[in-house]
């Protein structure tokens, strides 16, 4: 694995310099968000449990893999939120923050004396996001938030896959890593009215639910229109054709989609069948679609005799749209991946080198940057602490009292 190879660039400035926020989250979603905003700037402070963020249990060959990758660019807090110390230490730090995301069941923040009213009475222009799985109203705000319900509930798995198996659950945090982007965009239209106009602060009601129905588009509307239930399709399309999956001469597939007349025409033409364009079969859109499973028998059995990089190379040449479907060794070798250096090797104190993605999007004038490596339990609790006024002699009593925590994590270990 060719890897550029890349130092931390601890004193980059970012555009959100100054924005300071109190991460209380857990898990996939929160740490999306707040990851988006550090590699931008911002000062991230992740609030941890004395067992630590779970992620930091996700280990593959006893590395912190998740953890690694999601708290770049962030500091940590070690608090026993259980103890009222904790919680009132907690509260003098949200007159300095700007942002305060928290993951907790609906209810749990009250319950800790940590409510919105409290916390906006402490400082009138903090934007609160409160992340669950079904938002903090609803019959269902109280049910566990676990992004693989989601996936399944949302309408995501009942189309994915094959008509003839069973709905298929995304293999990542899908529902964890949009909801995670739509807060990231939320927070900074709430910054804006905090900053730009003049406003007060608000709270941001993010379910994972919501986003994940977002982004399927309108499903709702289909279904209102037709009556009908969208079936699962495989890798076709009920909307265009021909789009599909096509297995190559070495085990390997290619991704092919003509969405317009002209290139369904084109593919039509360099496979060798110019004929099928006046074919009523095939010559409309709306044909193809009915007849795709005729038209992929065909496209496929023109794709089989070739591999992988042929097919890609003679399509290419057609100015037909094709791709590789990439499994994860051939990505980091792709000439346009490494040019590009979508994945870098950073410094690592367990592994030689770690790779991690750039900071996306990539901004011309302001781009982020990655800064810091993801930090131990309670590594910043001193200077955290210090702003308040916290001596030294008085710190050695909070974790001797077990409100303040460092070191080593006590979370169970999950290998993946």
């Amino acid at each position: 694995m060719a890897l550029a190879k890349r130092t931390y660039d601890s004193g980059a400035r970012g555009t959100l310099d100054g924005v300071r926020v109190l991460d209380l989250s857990r898990l996939v979603a929160g740490n999306t968000l707040t990851q988006v905003l550090g590699d931008f700037g911002a000062e991230v402070i992740k609030v941890e449990p004395p067992a630590g963020d779970t992620l930091r249990a996700w280990k593959v060959k006893g590395v912190q893999t998740n953890w690694k990758i999601y708290a770049r660019n962030k500091k940590s807090l070690g608090l026993e939120l259980r103890e009222k110390k904790a919680r009132d230490l907690l509260l003098q730090l949200v007159p300095s923050a700007h942002i305060l995301v928290e993951s907790f069941r609906p209810g749990t923040l009250e319950t800790m004396g940590l409510g919105p009213d409290v916390l906006l009475e402490r400082n009138p222009k903090l934007i609160i996001v409160r992340i669950s799985g079904f938002g903090q109203e609803g019959p269902y705000r109280r049910r566990p938030g676990f992004g693989t319900l989601i996936e399944g509930m949302s309408g995501f798995a009942s189309f994915n896959g094959f008509a003839d198996r069973e709905p298929v659950l995304p293999p990542m945090y899908l529902a964890d890593t949009i909801s995670g982007l739509y807060g990231s965009t939320a927070v900074m239209i709430a910054l804006r009215e905090v900053e730009q106009n003049g406003g007060h602060g608000q709270v941001i009601d993010l379910p994972l639910l919501d986003p994940l129905f977002a982004v399927l588009g309108p499903q709702a509307a289909n279904y209102r229109l037709t009556g009908e239930v969208k079936p699962r399709t495989g890798s076709r399309s009920t909307n265009a054709g021909p789009r599909n999956v096509y297995l190559c001469k070495d085990g390997h597939y290619v991704c092919l989609s003509a969405s317009t007349q002209k290139m369904a025409e084109r593919v039509m033409r360099s496979i060798g069948r110019p004929e099928l364009i006046d074919d009523p079969r095939y010559s409309t859109n709306a044909a193809r679609v009915q007849h795709a499973e005729d038209l992929d028998a065909i496209i496929g059995a023109f794709v089989r005799e070739r591999t992988q990089a042929e097919n890609v190379a003679f399509f290419e040449k057609a100015e037909v749209t094709i791709g590789p479907i990439y499994d994860i060794s051939q990505i980091v070798e792709d000439p346009h991946v490494v040019e590009r250096e979508l994945v870098a090797d950073y410094p690592d104190a367990e592994m030689d080198a770690f790779p991690m993605h750039h900071v996306v999007p990539r901004l011309s004038a302001t781009p982020g940057s990655i800064r810091t490596p993801a930090p131990h339990l309670g590594e910043h609790n001193r200077p955290l602490l210090a702003e308040l006024g916290i001596s030294d002699a008085a710190y050695a009593d909070l974790r001797a009292e077990g409100i303040v925590c460092e070191g080593e994590s006590r979370v169970k270990i999950e290998e993946q």
